[in-house]
């Protein structure tokens, strides 16, 4: 049996659940229409009653037959279109939430390179630190450079040859050495130390950053050259007591 279409409409195609759905319609129509053309029918007795009859049913058939067809395609596009729809949304969210998880990962691997960076980097800061910072060696020439260095920081002038010289004649470079019968020592104030420095003179003169100690022998040393250059220019202007 021919299906009737509207002309210059085409239908959409049918799914298979769609076409399982008007087969069942179209049966049902079917089985309706041959019923209507039993013998024994109400129009029966009349043989030409029962004949016009047939195409009149057929037509209804046919006509509630494509109602129920339309209704059928119009449920089942609207079902596939949800499916479509919810299948979109789906794919979206986990589309976004893997560009989430991909903005967080390369977040997360920048941090951690900036930080390697940044410990590398501060690793060899320390390493160029460590190869610039100078060692002395612990006698008089290492405690002579030692002092020159921290003169030159703090802008006390002085030479390696002025600071040994006074050095050998004040203590002949023992950093323990202290005078006992000089007029400071009889003021209670005795000289001590590589370069014979009295307490007060110390203690006016101490260079920030050397130790308190008297005895030490970088302190003594900037502090005595600190004296020397207030009150001679220099120490190496100084060639006797002072």
């Amino acid at each position: 049996m021919s299906k009737h279409t509207t002309p210059g409409h085409s239908r959409p195609a049918l799914t298979k659940i769609q076409k399982f759905s008007i087969a069942g319609v179209a049966t049902l129509g079917a089985a309706a229409l041959a019923f209507s053309l039993v013998p024994g029918s109400a129009d029966a007795g009349t043989g030409t009653q029962s004949v016009e009859a047939a195409p009149v049913a057929f037509k209804q058939n046919a006509d509630a037959q494509q109602a129920v067809e339309a209704g059928v395609i119009k449920q089942h596009t609207a079902v596939d279109k949800q499916a479509k729809a919810a299948k979109d949304a789906a794919a979206a969210k986990a589309k976004a939430e893997a560009d989430a998880a991909a903005k967080k990962k390369a977040a997360e691997e920048a941090a951690a390179k900036k930080k390697a960076e940044d410990e590398r980097k501060a690793k060899e800061a320390a390493s160029r630190a460590a190869a610039r910072k100078p060692v002395y060696a612990n006698n008089l020439d290492g405690w002579i450079r030692q002092s020159l260095d921290i003169m030159k920081a703090k802008g006390i002038p002085g030479s390696y040859e002025g600071l040994h010289r006074n050095i050998i004649r004040e203590s002949a470079g023992d950093p323990n050495a202290k005078n006992g019968w000089d007029i400071n020592a009889i003021n209670g104030t005795p000289s001590v130390g590589l370069l014979q420095v009295i307490q007060p003179t110390f203690d006016a003169y101490h260079v920030e950053g050397t130790s308190t100690n008297i005895y030490d022998p970088v302190a003594n040393i900037t502090a005595a050259a600190n004296y020397a250059a207030d009150r001679y220019g220099s120490m190496d202007n100084v060639n006797g007591a002072y």
